[in-house]
């Protein structure tokens, strides 16, 4: 499966909700969109979760 029938069936389902849901069920799947990403890529070792935590946690050097 290539990007662009991913990205096809990523925007159908986002509009699916939008129209089922309104914009509440619109935001509510993007929301776990991107935490369903997130988690994704720390599973498959290309994020480190502690380093994401303390750069929003303001620890994160620019050294």
């Amino acid at each position: 499966m290539n990007l662009t029938v991913v990205g096809i069936a990523i925007g159908a389902f986002v509009a699916f909700m939008s129209f089922q849901f309104g914009w509440w069920g619109f935001l509510g799947s993007l929301l776990f969109m991107a935490i369903g990403a997130l988690l994704g890529r720390a599973a498959d070792g290309k994020l480190d979760l502690r380093r994401v935590l303390d750069a929003l946690a303001g620890r994160r050097s620019s050294s």
